[in-house]
């Protein structure tokens, strides 16, 4: 072997070397550290839903705008048949995974652009990078969010509110997973009363569309962790006000090379609120989700875990997750 061949060898065994020592490190770094969204190696679900909807004297629900009452369930929600009917609540095998929206309505499907991320090292940068595909809604026990249509009757024009027994908790160990997730209501039009229940079923888009954030002043340690590291944000673990974020709006590629704390306005947007909220009611109170007309009134409701959250992390995955809903026409009630 001559001198040159013996350096070039030595300088291939030393490339060789430094790539294994970045893959180590990058390995030690992904088992330790925190992050938003959860990263892919770890359980990646909420592994159980219930969900429960009523309502006060003087307003009745339907999830098929024929059988009235003022409960709502799981069973009632899945069990819906009517033609068109899109009812997403994941159950068994099939559990919600992170998603993000800036709550865009496609105006020809009705339903709000939802996009599940996901987290994958870039080997030659050594950072992680997130990754986002649009989750398109289907009807049944598959999908990565919740999504409802809830039909409301009223005997006249009235605003709604969303009472403060209304809760996401954490029904089995509390890994803190509610603490990111999100409601939203999305008001797609009334029918008068005595119209055919297909003329409910056929309204589509958003005349108005709120958010709702139940744990937004709670965050685990992991979350506070998670919102120094990641972002930049100094938080307690009780008493904060509500964090601003930046909700995903368009598909990402890995070869985009988007970090996670990226905040390019190509791939993400304000969250905002369409129609106007009714003055001096205190979110940790009342909510004023949405107005109904006299007649019925069709709300598309969807519920998700942020993975724009400091909360959405590692630690908290793999909880199980009850959802509250408490509709009211008193606002003082």
């Amino acid at each position: 072997m001559t001198r040159n061949e013996s350096k070039k060898n030595r300088k291939r065994r030393r490339k060789i070397l430094v790539a294994l020592i970045m893959i180590l490190l990058l390995i030690a770094t992904l088992g330790t550290a925190t992050y938003a969204w959860f990263t892919a190696n770890r359980t990646v679900t909420v592994e159980s839903i219930d969900v429960n909807v009523s309502t006060s004297q003087g307003l009745q629900i339907s999830t098929d705008a024929v059988n009235w009452k003022s409960i709502v369930t799981n069973a009632d929600i899945t069990g819906a048949t009517w033609s068109g009917v899109r009812n997403q609540l994941p159950s068994g095998t099939n559990m919600i995974v992170p998603v993000s929206t800036i709550g865009e309505v496609n105006s020809t499907t009705g339903y709000m652009k939802m996009f599940r991320g996901t987290v994958e090292a870039n080997l030659t940068t050594g950072t992680n990078v997130l990754i986002a595909e649009e989750s398109q809604e289907v009807n049944g026990s598959s999908g990565d969010f919740i999504a409802f249509d809830l039909f409301f009757q009223s005997s006249q024009a009235q605003t709604v509110y969303l009472t403060s027994n209304s809760s996401v908790v954490a029904s089995g160990t509390d890994k803190g997973i509610q603490n990111a997730a999100r409601v939203a209501f999305i008001k797609e039009g009334s029918v008068a009363y005595g119209s055919p229940a297909s003329s409910a079923y056929a309204l589509k888009g958003a005349e108005s569309r709120f958010f709702w954030e139940p744990n937004y002043d709670v965050h685990t340690a992991s979350g506070v962790a998670n919102a120094s590291n990641v972002y930049g944000i100094d938080v307690g673990q009780t008493g904060g006000s509500k964090l601003t974020y930046k909700g995903v709006k368009a598909e990402i590629l890995a070869a985009d090379n988007v970090a996670l704390n990226s905040t390019s306005n190509s791939f993400f947007g304000d969250i905002t609120t369409v129609g106007s909220v009714a003055a001096g009611i205190p979110e940790s109170t009342y909510l004023s989700a949405f107005d109904v007309a006299e007649g019925v009134t069709k709300i598309r409701i969807y519920m998700w875990i942020e993975g724009q959250d400091v909360d959405c992390e590692d630690h908290a995955s793999g909880s199980a997750l009850t959802y509250n809903l408490q509709f009211s026409i008193d606002s003082g009630a």
